[in-house]
């Protein structure tokens, strides 16, 4: 009744980071987990259905661009994991996080583990979780407006990102608060006066 958790999206200009966070199930055992950044697109999409049929519990969440601009982006991260551990429909006994940091707020003993993605399956099987979810929402961004590209950089700082920031603008699914944003935004105030 371990929980493994871990995050997708801290890096990018646009979208809600997620996270998740699973509790396997180990008489059903799934082939091929490893750390999400590791694995192709194809494989993340195939295993995120397993997992979610598979594990004992399983609960992915976010933190709004709102959230990140206000509490800034590790404080948002954070919060979307403990969100996670709190919406598990199980309660475990114990919650392995990846990274450095033990969110507040976890009721249960819990401990980060570096690199936990490649190390832990519960964490791996999270952060396929959380980014499939993450990638979705970009997916569904793009066809809000298919002129930014989000479905095929994810929202990162590409240079195709920039110059869609440069041409089009700042949109509302936009970090504030990271710097290709904020100073698009500061040139824009800049040109008012």
């Amino acid at each position: 009744m371990i929980a493994g958790v871990d995050e997708a999206g801290r890096g990018p200009l646009a979208g809600a980071v997620f996270a998740a966070a699973v509790i396997l199930d180990p008489a059903r055992p799934i082939a091929g987990l490893a750390d999400s950044k590791k694995l192709t697109e194809k494989q993340r999409d195939e295993l995120a259905p397993l997992i979610k049929e598979r594990a004992l519990a399983w609960c992915i969440t976010s933190a709004s661009v709102a959230e990140i601009d206000t509490l800034n982006i590790l404080q948002a991260t954070m919060l979307a994991m403990s969100r996670a551990v709190a919406g598990l429909s199980v309660l475990p006994v114990e919650v392995l996080i990846d990274g450095n940091r033990v969110p507040k707020g976890i009721a249960v003993p819990a401990r980060a583990i570096v690199k936990g993605d490649a190390l832990e399956p519960a964490i791996s099987a999270a952060s396929i979780l959380a980014k499939t979810a993450r990638d979705a929402e970009l997916v569904a961004l793009d066809a809000l407006h298919p002129e930014y590209g989000f479905a095929r950089h994810k929202g990162y700082p590409t240079a195709e990102h920039l110059a869609a920031i440069e041409r089009f603008g700042v949109l509302a699914e936009h970090r504030r608060t990271f710097g290709p944003v904020k100073a698009w935004l500061a040139r824009q105030q800049g040109q008012l006066f």
